[in-house]
Order: structure tokens, then C-alpha cells, then sequence
């Protein structure tokens, strides 16, 4: 016998399913888009009445899933109907929902990653590894759904003013060897982030000395050319 759906009008009530934990406590030196950064990991834990047998049965045979999510350090207040992004520089606005921008009515997002890991023998699971993610550490999680290759790619969509990031390839080099602090892979993550430029799109100061947190560590940087960032401390 089919459950009976109730007509519902109003507001939504969302909670968090699960958190995504990530090596990124900040904003700052997130990847734009997680697919450019695929050494970026994440590893989500689910809430206690999520914590069922078999909710994840069958998500092994997918290769990625999409994640919605909220920006959980938005302030609240007003938004406004255009804003200025940063791929166009920082002048010119476009409407909301022609962006991605964090300043929306419904403050949700979506990420596509790749799945690296489920477990669902270890106790407080299941537990879903993830690559290519460019959340914040603690982000709240709404829905996972599964990523289906026939009905969610387009190769032949546009993709207006959002150029594609992989056209940016810094070097990156580390001063009085401050990387021996970190494991290979967190070297590798860290590198792959500050490779496509973290600083916002509008900001460049050669002169300008970024910081940003990463694990426990402040991460200390500067760019020399717009060719190459060198890493001055790692404390």
C-alpha cells in the first residue's frame, strides 16, 4: 500500500544528516571547485539517528556523490539580488542565480566528489571518504545522493563567465624547508590547493603577505610574478 504524501507549503525545516571533516577550518584556500583539487580529502560522520544499518547498501557500486550542504558561516541578514564575482574580477555584477555565490536565500550548496571509502563496520559508522572535496571542516550535510554519469553530465553545456581553473598552475616552493612539518600527503593537499592561486579573484598584491589556516597549522604565503608561491612559514 503506497504511504500517503501530504501537501506542504511554507518553510522547509532542514537538520544535518552527517558533517563532512575536512584540513581546512576557514574559507580562505578552499578549492573553487573540488574537482581541480583532487588531493583535497574529507571524511563524513553521520548523526546518531542516521547511524543505520544499510544506509548506505549499494552507494559502493558509484564511483562519486553529490553533496548538499550549507554554508554554515554565513551571517544572516538580507541578501542582494546581484553580486560581484570574483572570475569577473570584482566589478561586475551578475544576478544571484547566475553565481554560486555563498549569498543566497536558501544558503545550501552542492559538491560532486569522488568516493574513496566506505566503512560500515567500525564503530559511530558508517563513515564516507571522500577526494576532491572543497567544503570547510564541520560543514553541515543535508542529502547525499549518488552521482549518475547518463543523467547528470553534459559535456556540451556552457559555462558562461566561469572559466575553468585548471588553466591555473602555480609553482609552489617552500622556504628553510617548513614542509618537513607535514606528511607527504598533507603536503601533496596542501600543495595542490595553493597551486590554483587561493587568493580571491580580484586581490592580487605581489607585495602582500596571505595567511590561512590548514590542520593546526597557519600556512604563510606569498606570490612572486603571479608565477610562484612560495610558502614562507609553516608554524
Amino acid at each position: 500500500m503506497a504511504k500517503k504524501i501530504k501537501e506542504k507549503t511554507g518553510e522547509l525545516l532542514l537538520k544535518p544528516i552527517a558533517y563532512i571533516h575536512t584540513d581546512f577550518p576557514s574559507k580562505f584556500a578552499l578549492p573553487r571547485q573540488g574537482e581541480v583539487s583532487s588531493a583535497v580529502k574529507g571524511l563524513i560522520t553521520f548523526e546518531r539517528e542516521f547511524r543505520k544499518e544499510g544506509i548506505l547498501r549499494g552507494l559502493e557500486t558509484f564511483s562519486h556523490v553529490i553533496l548538499i550542504w550549507g554554508f554554515s558561516q554565513e551571517e544572516e541578514g538580507p541578501f542582494s539580488p546581484t553580486i560581484r564575482p570574483p572570475k569577473l574580477g570584482g566589478n561586475k555584477r551578475v544576478g544571484v542565480f547566475a553565481s554560486r555565490s555563498p549569498n543566497r536565500p536558501n544558503p545550501l550548496g552542492l559538491t560532486i566528489a569522488k568516493i574513496e571509502k566506505i566503512n560500515t563496520e567500525s564503530k559511530g559508522g558508517p563513515y564516507l571518504y571522500l577526494s576532491g572535496v572543497d567544503l570547510m571542516d564541520h560543514t553541515p550535510i543535508y542529502d547525499i545522493k549518488p552521482y549518475v554519469p547518463y543523467a547528470d553530465c553534459f559535456p556540451e553545456a556552457k559555462g558562461g563567465f566561469a572559466k575553468p581553473s585548471q588553466s591555473i598552475n602555480l609553482e609552489v616552493a617552500f622556504e628553510n624547508g617548513c614542509d618537513s612539518l607535514l606528511s607527504q600527503e598533507k603536503k601533496e593537499e596542501l600543495v595542490s590547493v595553493l597551486s590554483q592561486d587561493p587568493r580571491p579573484g580580484y586581490k592580487h598584491d605581489s607585495e602582500r603577505i596571505y595567511a590561512f589556516p590548514f590542520l593546526t597549522y597557519t600556512i604563510r604565503f606569498r606570490v612572486e610574478e603571479e608565477k610562484r608561491i612560495v610558502v614562507l612559514e609553516i608554524r
